[in-house]
């Protein structure tokens, strides 16, 4: 979704993530995916920006950034502009962000959508965790608050994030590992789903749009599916950027969740909407 412009300001944002590293006097090189996935957040915020603002705020080389730009325009994130770059304004509805670079988009944002799903939870609750980065915030989130859980999960760096305390028993959800991502798709993990039974499911979405939720894969769409059915309470993980055309298989209508947790950003005429069909909607500042 594009948003307006807003006017630079000399005091640019940077990226904490070129700090020295051991042994250096210089600036460590940050990892290519991470960055690209950091300019695009960038651009997220402002609407649009010049390559030199981006080298700035990434304290990477002006060359680096547009190398950066020209990947991200080939894979259909972004156009660039004379000197610059914005957000593409209209994506295909079958286009997948890259599990990666989607993970440093609204980091902040997801980090407090995942504080305030974990403070919802209670000692001895079963919970599913869905795929995603802003539920595995909502993991990490859990893990901090050392709740005795029974947790459930498609997704092995949750899993991982979830076995490190003594309270959280972890159930994987079996399937074949997704190309490029942590997620588990397919069988035996959506039957086991069926059999299932539990108080509360952490669910993510690619988009929110014409009131359902939806994806741009049809097998992540399916799991996401037997998750909701799964649970007896449904919570939505979603930050603002999730509010726009519908992606290009609907897995479920809005009506199925029972809260919504998003922040600041989202279109307030969107959140009204929700509120009007009976869903609790928190919307937390980053």
């Amino acid at each position: 979704m594009r948003r307006p412009r807003r006017p630079f300001q000399q005091a640019m944002p940077r990226f904490p993530d070129a700090s020295p590293s051991p042994g250096s006097d210089g600036p460590r090189e940050m990892i290519p995916v991470r960055r690209r996935g950091l300019l695009l957040d960038l651009l997220r915020r402002q609407g649009t920006a010049s390559v030199r603002e981006l080298a700035q705020a990434s304290e990477a080389s002006v060359a680096t950034v547009r190398r950066d730009l020209e990947q991200l325009e080939l894979e259909g994130y972004l156009r660039r502009t004379r000197g610059g770059a914005m957000l593409a304004p209209a994506r295909p509805s079958a286009f997948e962000p890259e599990a990666a670079v989607a993970a440093q988009v609204a980091r902040a944002e997801k980090r407090a959508i995942g504080e305030a799903a974990a403070r919802l939870l209670e000692n001895g609750d079963s919970v599913i965790f869905d795929s995603g980065s802003t539920v595995h915030m909502a993991a990490q989130a859990v893990v901090r608050r050392s709740l005795a859980l029974t947790a459930v999960t498609n997704d092995l760096g949750i899993a991982q994030t979830l076995s490190q305390p003594p309270d959280i028993r972890v159930v994987v959800l079996g399937g074949t590992l997704r190309k490029g991502s942590l997620t588990l798709i397919g069988e035996p993990g959506v039957s086991m789903l069926r059999d299932m039974h539990v108080d509360v499911a952490y669910v993510g979405t690619q988009s929110i749009g014409e009131q359902a939720l939806s994806d741009a894969s049809i097998e992540i769409a399916t799991i996401k599916r037997a998750i909701i059915a799964a649970a007896r309470r449904v919570i939505l993980l979603a930050d603002g950027s999730k509010f726009e055309s519908a992606s290009f298989f609907r897995f479920s209508d809005v009506t199925a969740v029972h809260e919504v947790i998003t922040d600041a950003s989202a279109p307030a005429v969107a959140l009204q909407a929700l509120r009007k069909l009976g869903l609790g909607v928190t919307v937390v500042e980053p």
